[in-house]
């Protein structure tokens, strides 16, 4: 929904995760699931973590799932005030029918076919336990999904084109929803009950052209622990906006609205800001502009390590 203001966020942008393991997280995401590893960096506030990015193979912005490398964290306690799943985009239910297959014959644990928001999923676990799931565009996205790496190991046929749904806990729904419809602009589409549990329920909304990459899913469960970040866990969720005017209008509108948001931030691939929603989820709001392909080519990008231009005259410590 395109707010008073004429500001609209258009999709989701990134997700960012935690991992304990790098070399078996690019095992699975570059091997398994064929992405395409578009860029090696460091996390640029603190430069000892490692901070890989996946994508389709074009790089495209709502395409890329992050990883930071943590190897000491514990195990990620589920809960709310978390980003309990996300989905990734296929083509169609042909395209399932090739990941069951494929995760049956690597060994990867899933669950049966089911649906995310009116759209067929096949749910599954990476190997540290973070809650994911397949969902089939099937002719109904409103926004083109991505470019399947062509060196993947994946049929591009069958390729995965970007991400789909977030799915986030929250112990405040009302707040949570509050933030979402009333400041961010996104619409309620689906609001379901849970006849066992009254106080527990799941909210389907959507941004901008909606469908994959432009849908939230927010399980209401007022009654739930909090969740405790860590390894299979991730950490935040960006949303998306086309360009650096939209960016600073947004970060303008929401520090008037009396949001937590941090100034701008140029992470030099994207421009970002962060701020938490009432149930403790940490959003981010980044620019689609200018991309991966800045400082390496589009052939070579995710080969060896990338820094920022503020970075580089570190580079012998931080490889070191």
């Amino acid at each position: 929904m395109t707010l008073a203001n004429g500001l609209e966020l258009t999709g989701i942008h990134h997700v960012s995760s935690i991992t304990s393991n790098l070399e078996a997280n690019r095992d699975f995401y570059a091997r398994a699931l064929g992405m395409r590893l578009v860029k090696k960096t460091v996390n640029q506030d603190a430069t000892d973590v490692y901070h890989l990015f996946y994508a389709d193979g074009l790089g495209s912005a709502g395409s890329d799932v992050t990883f930071f490398g943590f190897p000491s964290t514990p195990l990620n306690q589920p809960g709310a005030g978390e980003i309990a799943e996300y989905t990734l985009r296929v083509k169609d239910a042909d395209s399932l029918a090739y990941w069951v297959e494929r995760f049956d014959t690597l060994g990867i644990e899933h669950q049966p076919l089911t649906e995310r928001a009116g759209f067929t999923a096949l749910p599954f676990t990476d190997p540290e336990g973070q809650r994911m799931a397949l969902i089939a565009d099937d002719g109904r996205a409103r926004i083109p999904g991505g470019t399947p790496w062509e060196k993947s190991t994946v049929p591009p046929e069958h390729g995965i084109t970007g991400l789909g749904t977030v799915s986030i806990t929250t112990g405040r729904p009302d707040a949570t929803l509050d933030l979402l419809t009333g400041i961010m602009g996104f619409r309620i589409v689906e609001d379901r009950p849970d006849p066992a549990l009254p106080a527990n329920r799941t909210i389907i909304l959507e941004t901008g052209l909606g469908g994959p990459n432009a849908t939230m899913i927010v399980n209401a469960r007022p009654n739930a622990p909090r969740a405790r970040l860590g390894h299979g866990g991730v950490h935040h969720v960006a949303f998306r906006v086309p360009t650096y005017e939209a960016h600073t209008a947004w970060n303008e509108y929401l520090a008037n609205a009396g949001i937590g948001v941090t100034p701008v931030i140029d992470r030099f691939y994207f421009r970002a800001m962060y701020f938490r929603e009432p149930g403790g989820v940490l959003f981010e709001i980044s620019s689609d502009l200018p991309g991966f392909a800045t400082d390496e080519s589009l052939e070579t990008m995710g080969e060896s390590l990338a820094l920022p231009p503020f970075l580089e005259p570190r580079r012998a410590e931080i490889e070191a």
